[in-house]
């Protein structure tokens, strides 16, 4: 294609993402800004035999609609239909899949490595964001490019932005590198003048010692420089026929290099150019706006804060997707938001609470994994008091396999010191915030789902108490008990089965004495939680009833041992038998058969 071929698919491109996001919901503003990038990228490397990784995935509709799923586009984020993100099990062309920031350098120098002792002769191409890069992973793996002898090509997306506003100082040096006036005026002269030929370009590498004392002057010492990158940049992201010219340049060179493009989140669509935050993962067009779990943790720590001044709140990134922007707005001097660092949230979090404050971490169930050591190693070892809010709990939709939260109960339940709340409805989710708040002296967990209701603020703030965090009977029936934990209490009510329904509030501590009474009077068990079975609340349970010598049948009901899909929590968990359809067709089962053994 010409260039001006070029800039009309491009606009060809913008279109059909718009109009397929705006349906089915997705990242919306990330993907707008990608578009001449990913056209450049691929016109000058093949990625079918060229190792491209993208960092986080959630840029890269243009991606799959260049290698070959453009039919399928429209089933994106659709049950059935094509991942969010990028996954080797929909395209080869998805070299890593991938749907946490900061993985992308760490992976590329492992395919860099391996297509050398396979002799294999590949480019290796990574495409991160300005907010991935303050990952500490991605730190880490920059520092090892030179020591490795690597000569990967990395794409810095430049856009200001992560989720929320990006943060630290690497955000503020790349705001000086493409914002310094002395150094565009300079290099716009220049370009004119070197860019013309060949010839131009090789004389302006041999004069390169030159311009690099001469930025160094103007700027101070450049970040990957320093690091023994080659820095080539800022450039227009938008400009396909200069990213390209400028890629086939680096292509051949025999050391690691950065090439710092500059986009606009949401480029050519006006909402998501002026709110890039909100359009950063859009829902679909017409659903009704309702309160999610997310949103009232940042009004209910709002108000609560309002009256304790020990109240802090810490996010990685995720100022608006945790909700944390209310509590930010109304108390900015308590909020703090330290960027793609899951790790250091929670150790900064555990010397807060050692000192007095009540920190509350806010970060969602799948990112937190990333954190694991910090919880075991500073905060519980310590008993720090630390509220981790858990956002995402559970199947979280659309977003799939990268982001579902079914692991949180499993990697938390083993960790001495450390207590796992599980609140059922608002009510007793803002309820749980205000009692673990009040009586805060080591680290607990609130967890939560993607949910989202209608509610009264104001009713639920009227009601606002201190609770007893035990279990509770909501319901008696003969035919087995079922204790379950989580927002699908409400599916086990819709049950149509004479069943004894237990909310267990508490996933750890167990409330021995209620589960000691269910036992007594039951001998079929069912434990139902939105989690991974193994290694689970349910597991929890049943060991507890063996010690108890208890001699009735207990059946676990939660995921099993695969990785779930994309698609609505509606479908999903249908699709898991989580929903009160599948849990009434497994206990009936269950209950028949236990009834037969009782006739024998």
């Amino acid at each position: 294609m010409s260039h001006e071929e070029l800039k009309s698919l491009a606009e060809e491109i913008r279109q059909r993402i718009v109009e397929v996001v705006l349906k089915n919901g997705g990242h919306l503003a990330s993907n707008l800004g990608t578009v001449e990038l990913t056209l450049a990228l691929y016109r000058v490397f093949d990625p079918r035999e060229d190792a491209v990784i993208w960092d986080t995935g959630h840029q890269t509709y243009t991606h799959k609609i260049l290698t070959g799923r453009d039919e399928q586009f429209h089933t994106i984020r659709t049950f059935g239909g094509l991942s969010g993100f990028v996954t080797r099990r929909e395209s080869p062309l998805d070299w890593f899949g991938t749907g946490h920031a900061g993985t992308s350098i760490a992976a590329a120098l492992g395919f860099e490595k391996a297509f050398e002792f396979l002799k294999e002769k590949r480019h290796v191409v990574v495409v991160i964001g300005d907010g991935a890069l303050t990952s500490g992973m991605a730190l880490e793996a920059l520092n090892q490019l030179k020591n490795l002898n690597s000569k990967i090509k990395i794409i810095l997306n430049d856009n200001g932005m992560s989720i929320s506003q990006n943060v630290g100082g690497l955000a503020y040096h790349l705001s000086r590198l493409r914002t310094n006036p002395i150094y565009l005026k300079g290099k716009k002269a220049l370009k004119k003048v070197l860019e013309k030929t060949e010839i131009g370009f090789e004389l302006e590498e041999e004069m390169r010692y030159l311009r690099d004392g001469l930025k160094g002057l103007i700027q101070g010492t450049n970040f990957f420089e320093a690091l023994g990158l080659k820095y080539f940049g800022p450039f227009d992201g938008h400009d396909v026929e200069l990213l390209e010219r400028v890629l086939k340049r680096v292509k051949e060179y025999d050391y690691p290099s950065v090439v710092h493009v500059v986009t606009r989140k949401g480029r050519g669509f006006k909402a998501a150019e002026e709110d890039p935050t909100t359009y950063h993962s859009a829902s679909p067009v017409g659903k009704p706006k309702r309160l999610s779990y997310s949103e009232l943790l940042g009004y209910t720590l709002s108000k609560i804060a309002e009256s304790d001044e020990k109240i802090v709140a810490i996010t990685a990134a995720m100022a608006d997707g945790t909700g944390l922007s209310i509590f930010q707005k109304n108390h900015p001097e308590r909020f703090f938001d330290l960027g793609i660092t899951e790790q250091s949230c929670v150790t900064f979090g555990a010397a807060l609470g050692l000192q007095g404050m009540k920190p509350v971490v806010a970060i969602y169930s799948t990112f937190l994994q990333r954190a694991f050591d910090q919880i075991v190693h500073d905060v519980a070892l310590q008993n720090a008091p630390v509220l981790f809010a858990i956002d995402r709990s559970g199947v979280v939709g659309e977003d799939g396999p990268t982001h579902h939260g079914l692991f949180d109960i499993n990697y938390l339940l083993p960790i001495p010191n450390m207590k796992i709340v599980s609140p059922s409805s608002p009510q007793e989710f803002v309820n749980v915030l205000y009692t673990v708040l009040a009586n805060l002296d080591g680290p607990v967990a609130v967890r939560y789902p993607k949910e989202s209701f209608e509610a009264d603020l104001n009713s639920l703030f009227e009601n606002m108490r201190e609770i007893d965090l035990g279990w509770k009977v909501v319901r008696e029936g003969k035919d087995a008990a079922v204790i379950v934990t989580g927002t699908l209490l409400k599916e086990v009510l819709r049950i149509p089965l004479d069943v004894t329904v237990i909310n267990a509030l508490t996933v750890k501590p167990l409330d021995t004495h209620v589960l000691r009474e269910v036992a007594q009077n039951h001998r079929l068990i069912f434990t139902v939680e939105e989690a991974m079975k193994i290694g689970g609340f349910g597991s929890y349970v049943a060991q507890k009833l063996w010690e108890m010598g208890w001699k009735g049948r207990v059946v676990n009901i939660g995921v099993n041992d695969h990785f779930v899909t994309h698609g609505s929590r509606k479908e999903l968990l249908e699709m898991l038998g989580l929903d009160s359809k599948g849990l009434s067709k497994t206990m009936l089962t269950y209950i028949k058969v236990r009834s037969e053994e009782g006739k024998a």
